[in-house]
């Protein structure tokens, strides 16, 4: 585990631009040494941001992506292209316009209900849990997940990363790579989320967050307040981009 990392943009137009350019960087660098690579995309304003800034970068195409993946951190679990899944916005904001330069067997969306043996959320977390250790490096000790190079989060203004809520059952669940999510306090209800252990398997952990509203979280975050967002972290990198609305004056804000 390394600490954290916090970089602070003026808004929050800026701060999905700029990781949007991070992420291109860091998968073409990557793939200059290894392919394939796992990325781990999120939801919300912000994370959707991203995507449609990487739709738009010309750097996109330097990017081999039939050999990158995509899973997701949580989802609704709501009916396959339903508006409100993190995957139907993912692939309104890129991946329909990645086109053939994705392959179909790359995108790794959370089980819908209704889809093969899935009536439940539960279904849809051991399906989703067996896909990814489908992937998951032969012989690896740790969770039974792919080796994740990014993982993309955003935080609530409670705290919350993917669907792990604060004082939720489901927040500190252990011994799983995925989690059913019920009585959710956030609309929808029910879900789908990776666990925090799945999480902080990741090589890198990016959180992504914009808005004064999510301040004091952000600072207690930081200062190590019993908060799923405080929980998270990557095995080489936990890094914090966050705009100027979001950065607290009550702490100090390093930058790498």
């Amino acid at each position: 585990m390394t600490s954290a990392q916090v970089v602070v943009h003026p808004d929050a137009a800026a701060v999905a631009e700029v990781t949007a350019a991070r992420l291109l960087v860091t998968l073409v660098d990557h793939q200059s040494v290894r392919t394939p690579l796992h990325v781990v995309l999120t939801g919300g304003s912000v994370g959707i941001a991203v995507l449609a800034a990487v739709r738009r970068s010309p750097a996109r195409d330097v990017v081999d992506w039939s050999e990158v993946h995509l899973w997701w951190g949580d989802e609704r679990f709501l009916p396959t292209g339903h508006a409100d899944r993190n995957e139907t916005q993912a692939r309104t904001a890129l991946l329909d316009d990645l086109g053939a330069a994705l392959p179909a067997r790359n995108v790794h969306p959370v089980p819908a209900p209704g889809s093969v043996g899935v009536a439940t959320a539960e279904d849809a977390a051991v399906a989703y849990a067996a896909e990814l250790e489908t992937y998951a490096p032969s012989g690896s000790p740790g969770p039974a997940v792919p080796r994740f190079d990014v993982v993309l989060l955003g935080m609530g203004p409670d705290g919350h990363v993917a669907s792990l809520f604060p004082g939720h059952p489901t927040e500190t669940a252990s011994g799983a790579t995925t989690v059913a999510v019920h009585d959710a306090p956030k609309p929808p209800p029910e879900r789908v989320s990776l666990t925090n252990e799945a999480i902080c398997a990741a090589e890198a952990v990016w959180i992504v967050v914009a808005g004064a509203e999510k301040a004091p979280k952000v600072a207690a975050a930081l200062t190590g307040a019993a908060l799923p967002a405080a929980r998270v972290h990557g095995r080489e990198c936990t890094l914090w981009l966050v705009d100027a609305a979001a950065a607290s004056a009550d702490i100090a804000v390093p930058t790498p």
